[in-house]
């Protein structure tokens, strides 16, 4: 299994390259995928039978205010890759989004890979089109979709950071926080899908699949067990999600069924679980 890793300074393409043994890690001043020439050229001098994509463009509000750049970033990058990789034999992994899913309040049933996307900002277009480009273009693949990763590598200053960061320096900085408790997902460690993606590689199954850790909650029973499992005294005030005034809109239920993947002998541990195993990790 020779890998070509895109994005493997972030926090899944970190924990990506530990589990794979032939792999070469790409940056993005190494590669820009949305340079069909780059891509081409990278390609053409690498030995690598696999392309994963861990790259991406991931500020959900900014995007409102730079559709273009989301775009090309998370639709015509993954385009450029599947036609390529396509010419090329290649197996291409690119990961996706919960967001593809709008999420109404009243839904309380797991998506699967055969429930319609709707989706409602400008980060979850792309993030959908990205999708529908490599299942269009390019016949090997696997399209995975998560939620909420978060990883070590955010300690390290690389990748965008991730919410359990975010509370536990908030929770040292302040005594008293609020957290929106109207949408419900499946935050992931980045460990545990990256060893997921390696599984599905090796069952050669193509298509598209959910993954992410076991369970559901809200940011706000997420936040409550980082702080209890941290040891951390912070007073806790649920908020809705027009109440914290972000400026894109977030899906109210947005949590992914892995029946597909299950399927395959392939689950992830429970988020408690893997939350906790993030926090032994980081302070061990």
């Amino acid at each position: 299994m020779n890998v070509a890793l895109i994005g493997s300074q972030g926090q899944l393409g970190s924990d990506l390259a530990s589990c794979l043994n032939d792999v070469t890690a790409l940056t993005r001043d190494q590669l820009d995928i949305t340079d069909e020439n780059s891509v081409r050229n990278c390609l053409a001098n690498i030995d690598a039978d696999i392309v994963i994509n861990a790259a991406a463009y991931n500020f959900v509000d900014k995007a409102e205010d730079e559709p273009d750049l989301a775009y090309r970033a998370n639709a015509l990058g993954p385009w450029c890759l599947a036609k390529l990789c396509a010419e090329e034999d290649k197996t291409l992994v690119h990961v996706s989004s919960d967001y593809v899913f709008a999420g109404d309040r009243q839904r309380s049933k797991p998506y699967d890979e055969t429930d319609r996307p709707t989706p409602t900002s400008a980060y979850a277009i792309s993030k959908l089109a990205g999708e529908q480009y490599v299942q269009a273009y390019c016949p090997k693949h696997f399209v995975v979709r998560t939620c909420g990763l978060y990883g070590h590598a955010a300690l390290r200053g690389r990748g965008k950071g991730n919410f359990v960061e975010t509370m536990l320096r908030l929770g040292s900085e302040r005594d008293q926080l609020s957290i929106v408790d109207d949408q419900r997902c499946t935050p992931t460690a980045t460990a545990d899908l990256a060893k997921g993606i390696v599984d599905l590689l090796k069952s050669n199954e193509f298509g598209l699949y959910h993954l992410t850790n076991d369970g559901d909650m809200t940011w706000f029973e997420f936040a409550a067990e980082i702080f209890r499992a941290a040891g951390i005294d912070v007073e806790l005030t649920p908020i809705t999600t027009e109440q914290f005034g972000a400026q894109a809109d977030r899906p109210r239920y947005s949590v992914l069924s892995n029946n597909r993947a299950q399927q395959l002998g392939i689950s992830l541990p429970h988020w408690k679980d893997a939350l906790g195993e993030y926090l032994a990790e980081r302070n061990g």
